[in-house]
């Protein structure tokens, strides 16, 4: 049985949820998300492993035209999404660039390498790349949809959902209270900080946007109140 969870989380945006643990100790659970652009193709934030469900989803959604990896740590699957999608765009920072294990693997976008303000194409998107953050992640808003996604800028544990499946609630403790509205996280987000006014710059840019939803990688997807929460968990960037 499978343990991946697909869910359309809200209309033409459907995430697929699976077990994760960081270091394989602490669970986090994974995440990648799809959107069904406007043109028919297919967007996606790809974080966990392409398997056949997965497959099968994405090609009854559309063509794959735009592969992402969403910081330095989050580009694991990329090989196997470009070789699968071979005529999408692949899309990731720098650092994402630099870990990936295969080289040879051509990216058609690069934050952090590219002019700022590059376009490339998924005009259905708005994104923020944050240099200042350590793991050089970018969040991601589809305004139609009212959603932001990210990968490691905001943990929403435990992952209630992401451990659904596994038998195992995916929780320990303390690590579990990792979500916006704990003290914990302002804390979290401020000390990975490596570049505060870069930081101060992109969390009120991300507070700026009209987002209803949050969709992290790591824990629950937050429902409501998504701006509420951003501007909770970045606090000490935003006051």
């Amino acid at each position: 049985m499978s343990d991946t969870v697909i869910r359309e989380v809200v209309k033409n945006v459907w995430t697929f949820s699976r077990p994760f643990a960081r270091f394989g100790i602490f669970p986090v659970g994974g995440r990648s998300t799809a959107i069904r652009m406007k043109d028919g193709g297919v967007w996606i934030l790809a974080s966990t492993p392409l398997n056949d469900e997965t497959k099968s989803k994405l090609e009854e959604l559309g063509p794959v035209k735009y592969i992402m990896g969403a910081d330095a740590v989050h580009h694991l699957f990329l090989s196997d999404y470009k070789r699968t999608y071979p005529d999408a765009k692949l899309i990731a920072p720098k650092e994402a660039v630099e870990n990936h294990e295969n080289k040879q693997l051509k990216f058609d976008g690069v934050w952090g390498t590219d002019p700022a303000g590059t376009k490339y194409g998924f005009e259905d998107e708005v994104c923020s790349f944050f240099s200042g953050f350590k793991n050089k992640d970018v969040a991601f808003f589809h305004p139609e949809s009212k959603v932001m996604i990210e990968a490691d800028l905001l943990f929403n544990l435990p992952p209630t959902e992401q451990y659904s499946k596994s038998g195992s609630s995916g929780k320990i403790p303390f690590f579990s209270t990792l979500s916006p509205s704990s003290w914990l996280h302002p804390r979290f987000a401020w000390n990975l900080g490596v570049d505060k006014e870069a930081m101060r710059r992109d969390a009120k840019t991300v507070a700026d946007w009209d987002f209803e939803k949050i969709i992290p990688c790591h824990g629950d997807v937050i429902e409501s109140d998504g701006n509420k929460a951003w501007r909770e968990a970045y606090k000490f960037y935003l006051d």
